[in-house]
């Protein structure tokens, strides 16, 4: 396999705009041996004529409509009708470097099945990339460069969406785009998490993320953090909880809180447990909060932490050293 076929799956809708800037770095693309299945859910602007025009230029460019709508049933369309033996993904609104096909394809020819090939993203924007943005980039980027990127995946996506790239093969085995769940590529990174997909380290710059005000990660409400921690819980109680370990939630929060909620209404038996002098010996939801000393009469607890604030998490890591607890399988940082 020395020249693989990659399949490029491009949902789009209303970005016209984008569009003509997206398909013509496809086309600089250093590697050749591609086809892209873009998926058209359901527009009301010029984006179809648009790629119908590039798919009238190249021939590797396939328009098709959504079946059914929304992201996941578009990308579901583009993959039942690809043909490449490597699969990744493209935003209809983001540029891609010339060379980011080549790296990931050389990365996983050279690696074999079971890994995933990532690469170093950047926000751009007409209207500034603000601090929290910006702080994403950088902790991502981070990760990928070391290869790192499972080892916080219960904070925030770990893989850089779309700038991803795996085996046909190994995509089938994480079920692909079959789950119904948003966001859905928060949902993939952890079916490659669960898989045990080998992250290939990267520090080259392969993607441009575009932000604007109507980008769907912002309008939509399938994107919105209440959507993010029951994804965390679920895989969290489903990848590492060992149910004869006593479990704690420290912190009270609004995370905390929707933490709490969510383990009661499964009735699922846990210890709260904070800092907060204004909170402890409360009953909230019928539990009562417990100073975080509470832990030392536990027996090998398994914690979940909802503390946001990055030197108080520091400072929590440093109180879990204490007892040689390990991150991501002792304690696990929620945010």
């Amino acid at each position: 396999m020395e020249n693989p076929l990659v399949s490029i799956l491009i949902p789009f809708k209303n970005t016209a705009v984008f569009l003509e800037e997206c398909l013509e770095s496809i086309l600089k693309q250093s590697y050749t041996n591609w086809e892209v299945l873009a998926v058209d859910d359901h527009s009301s602007d010029e984006s179809t004529p648009l790629v119908e025009n590039f798919a009238k230029r190249d021939s590797r460019i396939q328009i098709l409509q959504n079946e059914g709508s929304g992201i996941i049933e578009a990308l579901r369309t583009a993959y039942a009708l690809s043909a490449g033996q490597l699969i990744t993904r493209m935003d209809s609104d983001d540029i891609m470097t010339p060379n980011k096909l080549e790296v990931m394809t050389t990365s996983l020819l050279d690696n074999g099945k079971g890994h995933l090939a990532l690469g170093q993203v950047k926000y751009f924007s007409d209207q500034g990339i603000s601090n929290g943005y910006e702080r994403y980039e950088v902790w991502l980027n981070q990760l990928t460069k070391s290869g790192n990127n499972y080892s916080e995946i219960y904070k925030e996506c770990v893989i850089p969406s779309p700038c991803w790239m795996l085996y046909r093969t190994d995509f089938d085995s994480c079920e692909a785009f079959e789950p119904n769940r948003y966001p859905e590529d928060y949902d993939l990174a952890f079916r490659f998490y669960e898989q045990g997909l080998q992250c290939i380290s990267c520090d080259k710059l392969l993607h441009y993320w575009r932000d604007y005000d109507t980008r769907t990660s912002r309008t939509s409400s399938h994107y919105a953090q209440n959507y993010f921690l029951p994804i965390k819980l679920y895989y969290f109680l489903k990848l590492e909880r060992q149910n004869s370990r006593p479990l704690v939630v420290w912190g009270a929060g609004n995370k905390g809180k929707k933490i709490a909620q969510s383990l009661i209404d499964d009735q699922i038996d846990f210890h709260w447990v904070c800092d907060n002098p204004n909170k402890i010996g409360k009953s909230i939801y019928g539990k009562e909060m417990q100073h975080f000393e509470h832990l030392t009469t536990l027996e090998k607890p398994q914690s979940i932490i909802t503390v946001a604030n990055k030197e108080a998490q520091e400072t929590i890591g440093e109180y879990f050293g204490k007892f040689d607890y390990k991150a991501m399988e002792d304690y696990f940082f929620f945010c």
